[in-house]
């Protein structure tokens, strides 16, 4: 019987994981068989980075002249009331990328007739606030290292999202363009002593100020600590909500911005950070980089104690609101003395599961009774 075409809607204007998410999503789909196409914003530019493999991209038109009869939508995120609406007839799939911490939550969530949920800590917190309609088997993602290329060394980028709104947004990201036109561009060096860092967008679901308002005393006390930021804030306030709780560490943290070859990124560290746990769905970031070969520190908490394997890809501690950062700590000696370090040989089969053939299984395994749902024309 032939299978529907996967319509997929992300209209987002900003690069982040479920843009990322959405690259993936449309290989595992291809290589499972399942036609597919994606509608897009068209004044994002940061898809051509992405590998979509064979999936064709257009820009939203309307969606009534985007599916035709018997196609599944499948949404990514946000869409205007309007194009939802228009969804109706069709079988609507939410992937679920936003654990619910609060009331707010994307329409789409209400409208599908199933959710998919990137982790098992995103299909609970959906649960708790009332959506049931939602897929048993979480599907987790895959590491995409090779997007943007491979530039070979750091250089600094910019260093948070200008709001074209903002004068002074509008000015200071003018200004950055062009020192890095007429100046030497600032590259990486790697420093003396142990080397952690950060690989993501500054977001407030990840919630790095209020992390280092625990571990910056800790890392007071161990100077041969380095901090490296890699990756844009989502606004200037943001940047410097986290430059200012970092302070106490001077010159240890350096600040690189927005990185194309995150690849590059998370093996200039010795460990990533990630953030605290609640608001995070996936820790896409936490995945792709053990898959570099750069082990992880994380909360011991959902989504990170499902993807992380403690003593192995990296080490879970005890969250740092609860115990003032001494597990931390214990940790962060035991990486420096040498007493504490992953087993990276054990490694290899637990990363197995965030491999595009194990992606792209689960993926089809879904698929196949959203298309015998949608034939069949009742809910999931």
């Amino acid at each position: 019987m032939q299978r529907p075409t996967i319509v997929q809607f992300n209209l987002s204007p900003t690069l982040g994981g479920a843009e990322v998410y959405t690259a993936f999503f449309c290989r595992a789909l291809e290589a499972r068989g399942w036609p597919t196409r994606v509608v897009v914003n068209s004044a994002a530019r940061f898809w051509d980075d992405l590998d979509f493999g064979a999936a064709e991209r257009s820009p939203l038109r309307a969606a009534t002249g985007t599916l035709e009869r018997g196609d599944v939508a499948l949404i990514h995120g946000s869409l205007p009331e309007p194009v939802l609406a228009q969804l109706a007839g069709h079988f609507v799939v939410g992937l679920a990328h936003r654990a619910l911490y609060d009331d707010s939550r994307p329409a789409y969530y209400d409208r599908a007739d199933l959710l998919l949920a990137v982790s098992r800590h995103v299909g609970a917190t959906l649960q708790r606030h009332g959506l049931h309609r939602v897929y048993p088997t979480p599907l987790y993602g895959v590491a995409d290292l090779e997007r943007g290329g491979t530039a070979g060394a750091i250089v600094a980028g910019a260093l948070f999202d200008a709001d074209a709104r903002k004068l002074r947004d509008r000015v200071l990201a003018a200004l950055f363009r062009a020192r890095q036109a007429i100046g030497a561009p600032r590259h990486l060096e790697r420093r003396a002593g142990l080397t952690l860092g950060i690989v993501s967008r500054i977001a407030p679901l990840k919630q790095f100020p209020a992390l280092f308002e625990c571990l910056v005393p800790i890392l007071v006390r161990h100077p041969q600590v380095n901090v490296e930021i890699f990756g844009a804030a989502v606004g200037r306030k943001a940047l410097a909500a986290l430059q200012a709780v970092l302070s106490p560490l001077g010159a240890r943290v350096r600040y690189w911005g927005h990185q194309r070859d995150v690849a590059s990124a998370y093996r200039a560290l010795d460990y990533l950070l990630t953030g605290l746990p609640e608001r995070e769905a996936l820790g896409l970031n936490a995945i792709e980089s053990c898959l570099a070969g750069t082990p992880v520190l994380a909360v011991a908490a959902p989504p990170f104690s499902e993807t992380l394997k403690d003593g192995v890809t990296g080490f879970l501690y005890v969250d740092p609101r609860k115990d003032g950062g001494a597990d931390f700590e214990r940790v962060l000696s035991g990486i420096e003395n040498g007493t504490l370090f992953p087993d990276r040989a054990a490694a290899t089969a637990h990363l197995e599961l965030f491999s595009l053939p194990r992606f792209a299984d689960r993926v089809d395994a879904v698929m196949e009774e959203v298309a015998t749902a949608a034939r069949r024309g009742f809910p999931a």
